[in-house]
Protein backbone atom coordinates (compact mmCIF):
# COMPACT_ATOMS: atom_id res chain seq x y z
CA UNK A 1 0.00 0.00 0.00
CA UNK A 2 2.92 2.36 0.74
CA UNK A 3 4.27 1.84 -2.78
CA UNK A 4 0.95 2.77 -4.37
CA UNK A 5 0.57 5.83 -2.15
CA UNK A 6 4.13 6.94 -2.92
CA UNK A 7 3.59 6.46 -6.65
CA UNK A 8 0.39 8.52 -6.65
CA UNK A 9 2.07 11.16 -4.44
CA UNK A 10 5.09 11.29 -6.77
CA UNK A 11 2.96 11.77 -9.90
CA UNK A 12 0.58 14.35 -8.46
CA UNK A 13 2.98 16.85 -6.95
CA UNK A 14 5.61 15.06 -4.89
CA UNK A 15 8.27 15.36 -7.58
CA UNK A 16 7.61 19.06 -8.14
CA UNK A 17 7.66 19.75 -4.39
CA UNK A 18 10.92 17.84 -3.96
CA UNK A 19 12.50 19.82 -6.79
CA UNK A 20 11.43 23.04 -5.04
CA UNK A 21 13.02 21.95 -1.78
CA UNK A 22 16.19 20.88 -3.61
CA UNK A 23 16.49 24.23 -5.39
CA UNK A 24 15.99 26.01 -2.06
CA UNK A 25 18.65 23.77 -0.50
CA UNK A 26 21.11 24.51 -3.29
CA UNK A 27 20.56 28.25 -2.95
CA UNK A 28 21.07 28.06 0.81
CA UNK A 29 24.27 26.03 0.40
CA UNK A 30 25.91 28.84 -1.60
CA UNK A 31 26.63 30.62 1.67
CA UNK A 32 28.53 29.12 4.58
CA UNK A 33 25.88 30.23 7.06
CA UNK A 34 23.13 28.64 4.98
CA UNK A 35 24.70 25.17 4.67
CA UNK A 36 22.95 23.63 7.73
CA UNK A 37 19.64 25.01 6.50
CA UNK A 38 20.29 23.74 2.97
CA UNK A 39 20.99 20.27 4.33
CA UNK A 40 17.63 20.33 6.12
CA UNK A 41 15.97 21.27 2.83
CA UNK A 42 17.56 18.19 1.24
CA UNK A 43 16.27 16.04 4.11
CA UNK A 44 12.76 17.42 3.63
CA UNK A 45 13.04 16.94 -0.15
CA UNK A 46 13.78 13.25 0.32
CA UNK A 47 10.79 12.87 2.61
CA UNK A 48 8.55 14.87 0.27
CA UNK A 49 9.52 12.52 -2.55
CA UNK A 50 8.45 9.31 -0.70
CA UNK A 51 6.39 10.17 2.42
CA UNK A 52 4.39 6.95 2.79
CA UNK A 53 6.07 4.46 5.10
CA UNK A 54 8.36 7.05 6.62
CA UNK A 55 8.17 8.31 10.18
CA UNK A 56 9.77 11.36 11.73
CA UNK A 57 11.82 10.45 14.79
CA UNK A 58 13.10 12.90 17.38
CA UNK A 59 16.21 11.67 19.12
CA UNK A 60 17.70 12.76 22.44
CA UNK A 61 20.08 15.06 20.64
CA UNK A 62 17.15 17.18 19.43
CA UNK A 63 17.03 19.01 22.73
CA UNK A 64 20.48 20.55 22.35
CA UNK A 65 20.99 24.28 22.48
CA UNK A 66 22.26 24.52 18.91
CA UNK A 67 19.26 22.60 17.53
CA UNK A 68 16.87 24.86 19.38
CA UNK A 69 18.55 28.00 18.04
CA UNK A 70 18.61 26.63 14.48
CA UNK A 71 14.93 25.62 14.70
CA UNK A 72 14.00 29.11 15.91
CA UNK A 73 15.98 30.70 13.07
CA UNK A 74 14.37 28.24 10.61
CA UNK A 75 10.86 29.08 11.85
CA UNK A 76 11.26 32.79 11.40
CA UNK A 77 12.95 32.61 8.00
CA UNK A 78 10.33 30.54 6.24
CA UNK A 79 9.52 27.46 8.29
CA UNK A 80 6.19 28.83 9.48
CA UNK A 81 5.13 29.68 5.90
CA UNK A 82 6.10 26.22 4.65
CA UNK A 83 4.25 24.52 7.52
CA UNK A 84 1.14 26.63 6.91
CA UNK A 85 1.17 25.75 3.20
CA UNK A 86 1.33 22.04 4.08
CA UNK A 87 -1.56 22.48 6.52
CA UNK A 88 -3.63 24.28 3.87
CA UNK A 89 -3.04 21.42 1.44
CA UNK A 90 -3.96 18.94 4.21
CA UNK A 91 -7.22 20.80 4.84
CA UNK A 92 -8.07 20.84 1.13
CA UNK A 93 -7.30 17.14 0.75
CA UNK A 94 -9.50 16.25 3.74
CA UNK A 95 -12.54 17.41 1.80
CA UNK A 96 -12.59 14.11 -0.08
CA UNK A 97 -12.32 10.65 1.46
CA UNK A 98 -9.69 9.64 -1.08
CA UNK A 99 -7.50 12.59 -0.11
CA UNK A 100 -7.34 11.79 3.64
CA UNK A 101 -4.17 9.63 3.46
CA UNK A 102 -2.45 12.37 1.48
CA UNK A 103 -3.66 14.97 3.98
CA UNK A 104 -2.06 12.97 6.79
CA UNK A 105 1.25 13.04 4.91
CA UNK A 106 0.98 16.82 4.59
CA UNK A 107 0.43 17.05 8.35
CA UNK A 108 3.63 15.02 8.90
CA UNK A 109 5.45 17.30 6.48
CA UNK A 110 4.14 20.38 8.29
CA UNK A 111 5.63 19.13 11.54
CA UNK A 112 8.98 18.48 9.87
CA UNK A 113 8.92 21.80 8.01
CA UNK A 114 8.29 23.68 11.24
CA UNK A 115 11.33 22.36 13.11
CA UNK A 116 13.58 20.01 11.07
CA UNK A 117 16.75 20.18 13.16
CA UNK A 118 17.29 17.20 15.45
CA UNK A 119 14.80 15.00 13.61
CA UNK A 120 15.51 11.99 11.43
CA UNK A 121 13.36 10.07 8.98
CA UNK A 122 13.09 6.32 9.29
CA UNK A 123 11.46 4.04 6.75
CA UNK A 124 9.86 0.74 7.68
Amino acid sequence: MNTLGNLIWFIFGGFVSAIGYMIGGLLLCFTIIGIPFGLQCFKIAGFVLWPFGGTIVSHGRSSGCLYILFNIAWMFTGGICIAISHLVFAFLLCITIIGIPFALQHVKLAGLALAPFGKDIEYR
